[in-house]
Protein backbone atom coordinates (compact mmCIF):
# COMPACT_ATOMS: atom_id res chain seq x y z
CA UNK A 1 0.00 0.00 0.00
CA UNK A 2 3.09 2.64 1.08
CA UNK A 3 4.44 1.67 -2.61
CA UNK A 4 1.34 2.73 -4.67
CA UNK A 5 0.76 5.93 -2.46
CA UNK A 6 4.44 6.44 -3.05
CA UNK A 7 4.42 5.98 -6.73
CA UNK A 8 1.30 7.69 -6.94
CA UNK A 9 2.78 11.01 -5.38
CA UNK A 10 6.08 10.55 -7.44
CA UNK A 11 3.67 11.09 -10.95
CA UNK A 12 1.78 13.88 -9.15
CA UNK A 13 5.04 15.77 -8.77
CA UNK A 14 6.55 15.04 -11.83
CA UNK A 15 3.16 15.91 -13.84
CA UNK A 16 3.29 19.07 -12.19
CA UNK A 17 7.28 19.71 -12.86
CA UNK A 18 6.66 19.47 -16.48
CA UNK A 19 3.10 20.70 -17.32
CA UNK A 20 4.53 24.03 -16.66
CA UNK A 21 7.30 23.20 -19.26
CA UNK A 22 5.03 22.22 -22.35
CA UNK A 23 4.00 25.82 -23.31
CA UNK A 24 7.68 26.21 -24.29
CA UNK A 25 9.13 25.32 -27.24
CA UNK A 26 12.50 26.05 -29.25
CA UNK A 27 14.12 25.51 -26.02
CA UNK A 28 17.96 25.36 -27.17
CA UNK A 29 16.99 29.16 -28.69
CA UNK A 30 16.88 30.66 -24.86
CA UNK A 31 19.10 29.68 -21.91
CA UNK A 32 15.98 31.69 -19.45
CA UNK A 33 13.77 29.03 -20.42
CA UNK A 34 16.46 26.01 -19.87
CA UNK A 35 16.88 27.04 -17.14
CA UNK A 36 13.43 25.26 -15.92
CA UNK A 37 14.66 21.93 -17.79
CA UNK A 38 17.64 22.61 -15.12
CA UNK A 39 15.27 21.83 -12.07
CA UNK A 40 13.45 19.58 -13.73
CA UNK A 41 15.83 17.32 -14.20
CA UNK A 42 17.11 17.82 -10.58
CA UNK A 43 13.57 16.80 -9.41
CA UNK A 44 13.90 13.97 -12.44
CA UNK A 45 16.52 12.77 -10.33
CA UNK A 46 15.50 13.28 -6.89
CA UNK A 47 12.19 11.00 -7.94
CA UNK A 48 14.86 8.71 -9.45
CA UNK A 49 16.37 8.11 -6.31
CA UNK A 50 13.52 7.58 -4.64
CA UNK A 51 12.28 4.95 -7.05
CA UNK A 52 15.85 2.61 -6.45
CA UNK A 53 15.51 3.80 -2.46
CA UNK A 54 12.15 1.24 -2.78
CA UNK A 55 13.22 -1.26 -5.52
CA UNK A 56 16.09 -2.52 -3.66
CA UNK A 57 16.45 -5.09 -6.83
CA UNK A 58 17.17 -1.96 -9.03
CA UNK A 59 19.81 -2.72 -11.69
CA UNK A 60 23.73 -0.98 -10.51
CA UNK A 61 23.67 0.60 -14.06
CA UNK A 62 20.76 2.82 -13.32
CA UNK A 63 22.11 3.41 -9.62
CA UNK A 64 25.06 5.18 -11.18
CA UNK A 65 23.47 7.25 -13.54
CA UNK A 66 21.52 8.18 -10.69
CA UNK A 67 24.35 9.43 -8.88
CA UNK A 68 26.42 10.74 -11.48
CA UNK A 69 22.98 12.75 -12.48
CA UNK A 70 22.46 14.50 -8.96
CA UNK A 71 25.93 15.63 -8.62
CA UNK A 72 25.36 17.84 -12.09
CA UNK A 73 22.36 18.67 -10.88
CA UNK A 74 23.33 20.08 -8.05
CA UNK A 75 26.30 21.98 -8.85
CA UNK A 76 24.16 23.35 -12.24
CA UNK A 77 20.92 24.69 -9.85
CA UNK A 78 23.57 26.73 -7.49
CA UNK A 79 24.02 29.27 -10.63
CA UNK A 80 21.70 28.13 -13.50
CA UNK A 81 22.37 30.61 -16.24
CA UNK A 82 26.00 30.58 -15.29
CA UNK A 83 25.62 27.08 -15.90
CA UNK A 84 23.99 27.11 -19.06
CA UNK A 85 26.10 29.79 -20.34
CA UNK A 86 28.61 27.00 -21.32
CA UNK A 87 27.29 26.19 -24.57
CA UNK A 88 28.53 22.27 -24.21
CA UNK A 89 26.42 21.98 -20.73
CA UNK A 90 24.14 23.62 -22.75
CA UNK A 91 23.87 20.80 -25.61
CA UNK A 92 24.73 18.08 -22.99
CA UNK A 93 21.33 19.40 -21.12
CA UNK A 94 19.63 18.81 -24.88
CA UNK A 95 21.21 15.56 -25.44
CA UNK A 96 20.26 13.83 -22.13
CA UNK A 97 16.84 14.68 -21.81
CA UNK A 98 16.12 14.04 -25.66
CA UNK A 99 18.05 10.40 -25.74
CA UNK A 100 19.80 9.52 -22.77
CA UNK A 101 16.30 9.43 -20.20
CA UNK A 102 15.25 7.53 -23.33
CA UNK A 103 17.85 4.71 -23.09
CA UNK A 104 16.88 4.88 -19.50
CA UNK A 105 13.49 3.93 -20.33
CA UNK A 106 14.19 1.58 -22.68
CA UNK A 107 16.46 -0.33 -19.91
CA UNK A 108 13.76 -0.49 -16.76
CA UNK A 109 10.82 -0.54 -19.84
CA UNK A 110 10.31 -4.38 -18.10
CA UNK A 111 8.32 -3.35 -15.75
CA UNK A 112 5.86 -1.84 -17.64
CA UNK A 113 3.30 -1.25 -14.21
CA UNK A 114 5.64 0.69 -12.53
CA UNK A 115 4.26 4.09 -11.96
CA UNK A 116 7.42 6.27 -12.52
CA UNK A 117 8.21 4.66 -16.00
CA UNK A 118 4.76 4.96 -16.67
CA UNK A 119 4.67 8.44 -15.73
CA UNK A 120 8.37 9.50 -17.39
CA UNK A 121 7.38 8.31 -20.78
CA UNK A 122 4.15 9.91 -20.33
CA UNK A 123 6.22 13.13 -19.28
CA UNK A 124 8.52 12.99 -22.04
CA UNK A 125 6.79 14.44 -24.76
CA UNK A 126 7.13 17.38 -22.64
CA UNK A 127 10.94 17.43 -23.06
CA UNK A 128 13.43 19.03 -25.57
CA UNK A 129 13.05 17.31 -28.92
CA UNK A 130 15.02 16.23 -32.02
CA UNK A 131 15.04 19.88 -33.14
CA UNK A 132 16.68 21.28 -29.96
CA UNK A 133 19.00 18.94 -29.56
CA UNK A 134 19.93 19.34 -33.24
CA UNK A 135 19.76 23.05 -32.63
CA UNK A 136 22.00 23.32 -29.75
CA UNK A 137 24.72 20.67 -31.97
CA UNK A 138 24.48 23.71 -35.25
CA UNK A 139 24.84 26.00 -32.18
CA UNK A 140 28.50 24.89 -30.72
CA UNK A 141 28.80 24.05 -34.75
CA UNK A 142 28.50 27.70 -35.39
CA UNK A 143 30.24 28.82 -32.17
CA UNK A 144 33.49 26.67 -33.40
CA UNK A 145 33.72 28.46 -36.87
CA UNK A 146 33.20 31.79 -35.70
CA UNK A 147 35.68 32.18 -33.35
CA UNK A 148 38.18 29.37 -34.82
CA UNK A 149 37.72 26.94 -32.06
CA UNK A 150 38.92 23.74 -32.47
CA UNK A 151 37.56 20.69 -31.60
CA UNK A 152 39.66 19.65 -28.69
CA UNK A 153 39.47 23.31 -27.06
CA UNK A 154 35.49 22.53 -26.93
CA UNK A 155 35.32 18.84 -25.87
CA UNK A 156 37.76 19.81 -23.19
CA UNK A 157 35.81 22.54 -22.14
CA UNK A 158 38.69 24.93 -22.17
CA UNK A 159 36.73 27.86 -23.39
CA UNK A 160 37.67 32.08 -21.96
CA UNK A 161 35.29 32.77 -19.27
CA UNK A 162 34.16 29.48 -18.02
CA UNK A 163 33.10 29.43 -14.95
CA UNK A 164 31.44 25.42 -14.88
CA UNK A 165 34.08 23.25 -16.99
CA UNK A 166 32.29 20.67 -18.80
CA UNK A 167 34.50 17.62 -21.00
CA UNK A 168 32.31 16.26 -23.82
CA UNK A 169 32.68 12.55 -23.96
CA UNK A 170 33.20 10.05 -27.44
CA UNK A 171 29.23 9.63 -27.70
CA UNK A 172 29.28 13.52 -27.12
CA UNK A 173 31.57 14.04 -30.45
CA UNK A 174 30.32 11.85 -32.45
CA UNK A 175 26.74 12.79 -31.64
CA UNK A 176 27.86 16.14 -33.11
CA UNK A 177 29.41 14.60 -36.01
CA UNK A 178 26.40 12.77 -36.94
CA UNK A 179 24.48 15.79 -36.96
CA UNK A 180 26.94 17.53 -39.48
CA UNK A 181 26.87 14.46 -41.24
CA UNK A 182 23.27 14.16 -41.67
CA UNK A 183 23.09 18.01 -42.84
CA UNK A 184 25.79 16.99 -45.70
CA UNK A 185 28.29 18.81 -43.90
CA UNK A 186 31.10 17.06 -44.40
CA UNK A 187 33.93 19.39 -42.75
CA UNK A 188 32.04 19.34 -39.46
CA UNK A 189 31.86 16.03 -39.47
CA UNK A 190 35.32 15.53 -40.29
CA UNK A 191 36.52 17.58 -37.49
CA UNK A 192 34.18 15.59 -34.65
CA UNK A 193 34.69 11.92 -36.06
CA UNK A 194 38.29 12.33 -35.57
CA UNK A 195 37.78 14.12 -32.16
CA UNK A 196 36.13 11.05 -31.05
CA UNK A 197 39.10 8.89 -32.63
CA UNK A 198 41.41 10.72 -31.01
CA UNK A 199 39.74 10.53 -27.62
CA UNK A 200 38.98 6.34 -28.39
CA UNK A 201 42.80 6.54 -29.22
CA UNK A 202 43.76 8.04 -25.69
CA UNK A 203 41.80 5.18 -24.17
CA UNK A 204 38.67 6.79 -23.33
CA UNK A 205 35.98 4.10 -22.88
CA UNK A 206 32.65 4.21 -25.35
CA UNK A 207 29.85 2.78 -26.69
CA UNK A 208 31.12 3.96 -29.94
CA UNK A 209 33.80 1.77 -31.67
CA UNK A 210 36.30 2.95 -33.61
CA UNK A 211 35.23 0.96 -36.89
CA UNK A 212 31.91 3.09 -36.82
CA UNK A 213 33.80 6.80 -36.19
CA UNK A 214 35.97 5.34 -39.17
CA UNK A 215 33.32 4.73 -41.80
CA UNK A 216 31.84 8.07 -41.10
CA UNK A 217 35.39 9.73 -41.38
CA UNK A 218 36.99 8.47 -44.52
CA UNK A 219 33.63 8.77 -46.19
CA UNK A 220 33.42 12.44 -45.27
CA UNK A 221 36.86 13.17 -46.79
CA UNK A 222 36.10 11.36 -49.76
CA UNK A 223 33.48 14.04 -49.89
CA UNK A 224 35.43 16.53 -49.78
CA UNK A 225 37.87 15.34 -52.04
CA UNK A 226 40.88 14.10 -50.02
CA UNK A 227 41.07 10.49 -51.72
CA UNK A 228 44.62 9.68 -50.18
CA UNK A 229 43.72 10.59 -46.66
CA UNK A 230 40.18 8.72 -47.09
CA UNK A 231 42.14 5.70 -48.29
CA UNK A 232 44.33 6.00 -45.58
CA UNK A 233 41.47 5.69 -42.79
CA UNK A 234 39.62 3.33 -44.89
CA UNK A 235 42.66 0.54 -44.76
CA UNK A 236 42.89 1.65 -40.80
CA UNK A 237 39.19 0.33 -40.82
CA UNK A 238 39.77 -2.61 -42.36
CA UNK A 239 42.71 -3.81 -40.04
CA UNK A 240 40.09 -3.84 -37.37
CA UNK A 241 37.63 -5.08 -39.39
CA UNK A 242 38.48 -7.25 -42.59
CA UNK A 243 34.75 -7.85 -43.39
CA UNK A 244 33.39 -4.35 -43.49
CA UNK A 245 31.32 -5.05 -46.78
CA UNK A 246 31.16 -1.13 -47.49
CA UNK A 247 34.98 -0.52 -46.41
CA UNK A 248 36.15 -3.02 -48.93
CA UNK A 249 34.10 -1.41 -51.55
CA UNK A 250 35.36 1.80 -50.67
CA UNK A 251 38.26 0.60 -50.35
CA UNK A 252 38.88 -0.28 -54.28
CA UNK A 253 36.56 2.39 -55.28
CA UNK A 254 39.20 5.02 -54.09
CA UNK A 255 42.07 3.54 -55.42
CA UNK A 256 40.63 3.02 -59.00
CA UNK A 257 39.57 6.84 -58.19
CA UNK A 258 43.09 7.80 -56.87
CA UNK A 259 45.12 6.61 -59.89
CA UNK A 260 42.47 8.36 -62.27
CA UNK A 261 43.25 11.45 -60.67
CA UNK A 262 47.38 10.47 -60.85
CA UNK A 263 46.61 9.56 -64.59
CA UNK A 264 45.01 12.91 -65.23
CA UNK A 265 47.20 14.73 -63.60
CA UNK A 266 50.08 13.58 -65.82
CA UNK A 267 48.37 13.69 -69.10
CA UNK A 268 47.54 17.03 -68.64
CA UNK A 269 51.32 18.07 -67.42
CA UNK A 270 53.05 15.92 -70.18
CA UNK A 271 50.55 17.90 -72.91
CA UNK A 272 51.33 20.95 -71.94
CA UNK A 273 54.99 20.21 -71.95
CA UNK A 274 54.32 18.80 -76.00
CA UNK A 275 52.66 22.22 -76.73
CA UNK A 276 55.44 24.03 -75.04
CA UNK A 277 52.57 25.98 -73.06
CA UNK A 278 54.33 29.16 -70.94
CA UNK A 279 52.05 30.66 -68.37
CA UNK A 280 51.95 34.28 -68.99
CA UNK A 281 51.16 36.12 -65.94
CA UNK A 282 49.29 39.48 -66.93
CA UNK A 283 49.97 42.67 -65.14
CA UNK A 284 47.74 43.96 -62.55
CA UNK A 285 46.61 47.69 -62.55
CA UNK A 286 48.42 49.46 -59.24
CA UNK A 287 46.61 49.64 -56.55
CA UNK A 288 46.14 52.94 -54.28
CA UNK A 289 48.14 53.73 -51.84
CA UNK A 290 46.25 52.18 -48.72
CA UNK A 291 44.19 50.07 -50.71
CA UNK A 292 42.85 47.07 -49.51
CA UNK A 293 39.58 45.17 -50.55
CA UNK A 294 37.07 44.66 -49.05
CA UNK A 295 35.68 42.07 -47.09
CA UNK A 296 32.41 39.90 -47.61
CA UNK A 297 30.30 40.68 -44.95
CA UNK A 298 30.18 37.44 -43.32
CA UNK A 299 34.22 37.78 -42.81
CA UNK A 300 34.34 40.97 -41.61
CA UNK A 301 31.28 39.80 -39.21
CA UNK A 302 32.64 37.09 -37.48
CA UNK A 303 36.29 39.36 -37.55
CA UNK A 304 34.47 41.97 -35.19
CA UNK A 305 32.74 39.28 -33.03
CA UNK A 306 36.83 37.94 -32.49
CA UNK A 307 37.56 41.26 -31.51
CA UNK A 308 39.49 41.65 -34.76
CA UNK A 309 39.54 43.93 -37.33
CA UNK A 310 37.84 46.53 -35.54
CA UNK A 311 38.41 50.09 -37.82
CA UNK A 312 39.37 53.38 -34.95
CA UNK A 313 42.30 54.79 -35.34
CA UNK A 314 44.15 56.31 -32.26
CA UNK A 315 43.52 59.85 -34.24
CA UNK A 316 39.53 58.99 -34.28
CA UNK A 317 39.31 57.47 -30.88
CA UNK A 318 40.95 60.69 -29.84
CA UNK A 319 37.78 62.63 -30.84
CA UNK A 320 35.83 60.47 -28.65
CA UNK A 321 34.74 61.73 -25.37
CA UNK A 322 32.77 61.10 -21.92
CA UNK A 323 30.95 63.69 -20.16
CA UNK A 324 28.05 64.12 -17.74
CA UNK A 325 24.96 64.80 -19.93
CA UNK A 326 21.75 66.21 -19.00
CA UNK A 327 19.88 66.77 -22.09
CA UNK A 328 20.18 70.62 -22.60
CA UNK A 329 19.33 70.66 -18.85
CA UNK A 330 16.17 68.02 -18.67
CA UNK A 331 14.71 68.52 -14.74
CA UNK A 332 15.26 64.97 -14.37
CA UNK A 333 19.03 65.09 -14.96
CA UNK A 334 20.46 68.69 -13.78
CA UNK A 335 21.16 67.90 -10.03
CA UNK A 336 21.99 63.66 -11.08
CA UNK A 337 23.23 64.20 -14.83
CA UNK A 338 23.84 60.88 -17.22
CA UNK A 339 27.15 59.44 -17.97
CA UNK A 340 27.88 59.31 -21.32
CA UNK A 341 30.43 57.76 -23.23
CA UNK A 342 30.78 57.91 -27.12
CA UNK A 343 31.52 54.52 -28.47
CA UNK A 344 31.70 54.77 -32.38
CA UNK A 345 31.54 58.23 -34.50
CA UNK A 346 30.15 57.45 -37.54
CA UNK A 347 27.45 56.14 -37.16
CA UNK A 348 27.46 58.32 -33.57
CA UNK A 349 27.08 55.67 -31.03
CA UNK A 350 26.78 56.43 -27.64
CA UNK A 351 26.63 54.79 -24.24
CA UNK A 352 24.65 55.85 -20.81
CA UNK A 353 26.17 53.89 -18.05
CA UNK A 354 24.57 52.98 -14.91
CA UNK A 355 21.15 53.76 -16.96
CA UNK A 356 19.36 50.84 -15.63
CA UNK A 357 19.40 49.22 -12.09
CA UNK A 358 20.29 45.18 -11.17
CA UNK A 359 16.58 45.80 -9.41
CA UNK A 360 14.74 47.17 -12.44
CA UNK A 361 16.42 44.56 -14.86
CA UNK A 362 15.68 41.79 -12.69
CA UNK A 363 11.84 42.96 -12.39
CA UNK A 364 12.04 43.08 -16.39
CA UNK A 365 13.37 39.41 -16.53
CA UNK A 366 10.91 38.40 -14.08
CA UNK A 367 7.93 39.87 -16.22
CA UNK A 368 9.27 38.73 -19.52
CA UNK A 369 10.55 35.37 -18.76
CA UNK A 370 7.06 33.33 -18.43
CA UNK A 371 6.22 35.01 -22.05
CA UNK A 372 9.40 34.24 -23.91
CA UNK A 373 8.62 32.47 -27.56
CA UNK A 374 10.83 32.34 -30.17
CA UNK A 375 12.10 35.80 -31.72
CA UNK A 376 10.53 36.52 -35.16
CA UNK A 377 11.78 38.61 -38.05
CA UNK A 378 9.53 40.28 -40.96
CA UNK A 379 9.48 38.63 -44.15
CA UNK A 380 10.75 41.57 -46.61
CA UNK A 381 8.96 40.19 -49.36
CA UNK A 382 5.20 38.97 -47.12
CA UNK A 383 5.53 40.61 -44.51
CA UNK A 384 4.31 38.24 -42.47
CA UNK A 385 6.50 37.28 -39.24
CA UNK A 386 8.37 33.86 -39.15
CA UNK A 387 11.25 32.32 -37.37
CA UNK A 388 14.91 31.91 -38.66
CA UNK A 389 18.06 30.39 -38.20
CA UNK A 390 19.70 33.85 -38.23
CA UNK A 391 18.50 34.85 -34.96
CA UNK A 392 18.06 32.52 -32.11
CA UNK A 393 16.76 33.98 -29.22
CA UNK A 394 13.65 34.28 -27.48
CA UNK A 395 11.98 37.32 -26.81
CA UNK A 396 8.55 38.95 -24.70
CA UNK A 397 7.22 42.47 -25.20
CA UNK A 398 6.33 45.04 -22.20
CA UNK A 399 3.72 47.29 -22.20
CA UNK A 400 3.10 49.88 -18.77
CA UNK A 401 -0.18 47.66 -18.43
CA UNK A 402 2.65 44.83 -17.02
CA UNK A 403 3.91 47.25 -14.73
CA UNK A 404 4.39 50.60 -13.90
CA UNK A 405 8.21 50.16 -13.81
CA UNK A 406 7.95 49.73 -18.02
CA UNK A 407 6.48 53.55 -17.88
CA UNK A 408 9.20 54.52 -15.81
CA UNK A 409 11.83 52.94 -18.07
CA UNK A 410 10.07 54.67 -21.11
CA UNK A 411 10.04 57.95 -19.42
CA UNK A 412 13.61 57.56 -18.90
CA UNK A 413 14.35 57.33 -22.41
CA UNK A 414 12.17 59.70 -23.69
CA UNK A 415 14.30 62.36 -20.89
CA UNK A 416 17.54 61.26 -22.56
CA UNK A 417 17.14 61.11 -26.06
CA UNK A 418 14.32 64.05 -26.46
CA UNK A 419 12.46 61.74 -28.44
CA UNK A 420 8.34 61.28 -28.50
CA UNK A 421 7.84 57.57 -26.62
CA UNK A 422 4.09 57.13 -27.72
CA UNK A 423 4.69 56.27 -30.88
CA UNK A 424 7.83 54.04 -29.99
CA UNK A 425 7.58 50.04 -29.88
CA UNK A 426 6.74 48.04 -26.67
CA UNK A 427 9.80 47.58 -24.88
CA UNK A 428 11.20 44.25 -26.25
CA UNK A 429 13.01 42.13 -24.15
CA UNK A 430 15.21 39.21 -25.35
CA UNK A 431 17.39 36.27 -23.91
CA UNK A 432 19.90 34.15 -25.96
CA UNK A 433 20.09 30.65 -26.50
CA UNK A 434 22.96 28.63 -27.17
CA UNK A 435 25.34 30.46 -29.64
CA UNK A 436 22.83 32.74 -29.51
CA UNK A 437 22.60 35.14 -32.42
CA UNK A 438 21.28 37.87 -35.03
CA UNK A 439 23.16 38.39 -37.96
CA UNK A 440 23.42 41.43 -39.67
CA UNK A 441 20.25 43.28 -40.29
CA UNK A 442 19.29 46.87 -40.48
CA UNK A 443 16.46 47.77 -38.17
CA UNK A 444 14.85 50.87 -40.08
CA UNK A 445 12.73 49.85 -43.42
CA UNK A 446 14.39 50.27 -46.89
CA UNK A 447 12.70 52.27 -49.89
CA UNK A 448 12.47 48.18 -51.09
CA UNK A 449 10.70 47.50 -48.45
CA UNK A 450 7.52 50.14 -48.58
CA UNK A 451 4.87 48.39 -46.06
CA UNK A 452 7.89 47.71 -43.82
CA UNK A 453 5.83 49.25 -40.02
CA UNK A 454 2.96 50.49 -42.54
CA UNK A 455 0.51 48.49 -39.92
CA UNK A 456 1.94 50.50 -36.96
CA UNK A 457 0.89 54.06 -38.97
CA UNK A 458 4.01 55.47 -37.28
CA UNK A 459 6.52 55.52 -39.79
CA UNK A 460 10.11 54.45 -39.84
CA UNK A 461 12.27 53.60 -37.09
CA UNK A 462 14.09 56.37 -36.92
CA UNK A 463 16.53 55.32 -34.13
CA UNK A 464 17.12 52.23 -31.60
CA UNK A 465 17.92 52.11 -27.60
CA UNK A 466 19.30 48.77 -26.43
CA UNK A 467 19.81 48.13 -22.76
CA UNK A 468 22.70 45.41 -21.98
CA UNK A 469 21.14 43.95 -18.67
CA UNK A 470 23.85 40.97 -18.05
CA UNK A 471 27.74 40.85 -18.64
CA UNK A 472 28.47 38.13 -21.00
CA UNK A 473 31.81 36.38 -20.68
CA UNK A 474 32.66 35.73 -24.08
CA UNK A 475 31.02 36.53 -27.28
CA UNK A 476 27.74 38.27 -27.68
CA UNK A 477 29.50 42.24 -28.96
CA UNK A 478 27.08 44.04 -31.12
CA UNK A 479 29.24 44.63 -34.15
CA UNK A 480 28.51 47.10 -37.28
CA UNK A 481 30.66 45.28 -40.32
CA UNK A 482 30.25 48.34 -42.70
CA UNK A 483 32.24 50.37 -40.70
CA UNK A 484 34.33 48.37 -38.87
CA UNK A 485 32.82 48.96 -35.31
CA UNK A 486 32.24 46.52 -32.22
CA UNK A 487 30.57 47.51 -28.92
CA UNK A 488 30.54 44.86 -25.89
CA UNK A 489 27.94 44.55 -23.72
CA UNK A 490 28.37 45.85 -19.80
CA UNK A 491 25.20 45.03 -17.79
CA UNK A 492 23.08 48.19 -16.71
CA UNK A 493 24.51 50.10 -19.28
CA UNK A 494 22.77 51.18 -22.70
CA UNK A 495 23.55 52.45 -26.54
CA UNK A 496 21.89 54.40 -28.48
CA UNK A 497 21.87 55.49 -32.14
CA UNK A 498 19.84 57.06 -35.17
CA UNK A 499 18.85 54.58 -37.70
CA UNK A 500 17.54 57.40 -40.03
CA UNK A 501 19.25 60.74 -41.27
CA UNK A 502 17.45 64.18 -40.46
CA UNK A 503 16.24 64.08 -43.51
CA UNK A 504 14.70 61.06 -43.47
CA UNK A 505 16.74 58.79 -45.62
CA UNK A 506 18.01 55.76 -44.05
CA UNK A 507 21.93 55.51 -43.00
CA UNK A 508 22.87 52.29 -44.14
CA UNK A 509 26.22 52.47 -41.97
CA UNK A 510 23.94 51.33 -39.30
CA UNK A 511 23.87 48.00 -40.49
CA UNK A 512 24.37 45.69 -37.15
CA UNK A 513 24.63 42.09 -35.53
CA UNK A 514 24.32 40.34 -32.34
CA UNK A 515 27.62 38.15 -32.38
CA UNK A 516 27.11 34.57 -31.08
CA UNK A 517 27.22 34.18 -27.27
CA UNK A 518 30.63 32.03 -26.64
CA UNK A 519 29.87 31.73 -22.64
CA UNK A 520 27.59 33.41 -20.61
CA UNK A 521 24.06 34.41 -20.33
CA UNK A 522 22.72 37.65 -22.77
CA UNK A 523 19.76 39.53 -21.66
CA UNK A 524 18.94 42.57 -23.52
CA UNK A 525 16.04 45.14 -23.70
CA UNK A 526 14.96 47.54 -26.64
CA UNK A 527 13.13 50.48 -27.95
CA UNK A 528 12.80 51.04 -31.67
CA UNK A 529 11.29 54.88 -31.58
CA UNK A 530 9.57 55.75 -34.54
CA UNK A 531 9.27 59.17 -36.44
CA UNK A 532 5.91 60.34 -36.03
CA UNK A 533 5.57 62.72 -32.88
CA UNK A 534 9.27 63.97 -33.64
CA UNK A 535 8.52 66.66 -35.98
CA UNK A 536 9.82 69.06 -33.49
CA UNK A 537 11.71 67.28 -31.43
CA UNK A 538 13.77 66.14 -34.40
CA UNK A 539 12.88 68.56 -37.30
CA UNK A 540 13.92 68.40 -40.64
CA UNK A 541 16.86 70.47 -42.04
CA UNK A 542 16.50 72.99 -44.72
CA UNK A 543 18.31 71.44 -46.73
CA UNK A 544 19.04 67.94 -47.68
CA UNK A 545 22.92 67.95 -47.20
Amino acid sequence: MFRVKMQFSLCILLSCLLESLSAHGDFYTSIGHMTDLLYTEKDLVTALKEYIRVEESKLEQVKRWASQLDSLSITATQDPEGFLGHPVNAFKLMKRLNTEWGELETLVLKDTTDAFISNLTLQRQHFPTDDDQTGAAKALLRLQDTYRLDSNTISIGNLPGVTYKSPMTVEDCFELGKIAYTDMDYYHTELWMSQALRQLDQGEESTVDKVTALDYLSYALYQQGELERALEFTKRLLKLDSEHQRARGNLKYFEFQLLKQRSDEEEEAQKQKDEGKVETITEEKPKKKGYREPLPERKMYEKLCRGEGIRMTPRRRSRLFCRYYDNNRNPNYLLKPVKQEDEWDRPYVVRYHDIISHTEIEKIKELAKPRLRRATISNPITGVLETAPYRISKSAWLTGYDHPLIDKINQRIEDITGLEMDTAEELQVANYGVGGQYEPHFDFGRKDEPDAFKELGTGNRVATWLFYMTDVAAGGATVFPDVGAAVWPMKGTAVFWYNLFATGEGDYSTRHAACPVLVGNKWVSNKWIHERGQEWRRPCPLHES
